[in-house]
């Protein structure tokens, strides 16, 4: 049974206000910390919401730890996500990339692709000018 608790507003409210950045429990836990919100009851409630599709887990390339992001729009239910492995941003795949990606992904290897599970890491633009620097 789900509680609406308004610590379960709070960090719902946080991670609908930056949808396209994945945090730790740690990181959300820090930031709703002058909120009276518990370290448990950011772990609690993530797992509920993520129970309930609200939220995505994933673990970024060479870490253990489980990053979360708000999951529950329409919008992202229907792209491919690409995660920057260096400042954990997350964009949105253009459609007709996608599409053109997953007929060629169809078509040679007979594997079809679930856009809303589905994230590509790498490098933002950002973030590979920053490299060549």
């Amino acid at each position: 049974m789900t509680y609406k608790t308004e610590q379960r507003n709070l960090l719902l409210n946080f991670l609908q206000t930056t949808p396209d950045t994945m945090f730790s429990a740690q990181e959300i836990a820090q930031a709703l910390q002058n909120k009276k919100i518990s370290r448990s009851a950011v772990y609690r409630n993530l797992a509920e919401l993520e129970n309930e599709g609200k939220i995505k887990r994933v673990t970024k390339e060479g870490s253990r730890q489980s990053y979360y992001q708000y999951y529950d729009l329409q919008a992202c239910r229907n792209h491919i996500h690409m995660s920057c492995t260096n400042c954990g941003k997350i964009f949105h795949m253009e459609n007709q990339i996608a599409d053109n990606l997953m007929k060629t992904l169809e078509n040679s290897e007979g594997f079809e692709i679930d856009k809303g599970k589905t994230t590509l890491y790498g490098l933002c633009k950002e973030c590979q000018k920053e490299d060549k620097k």
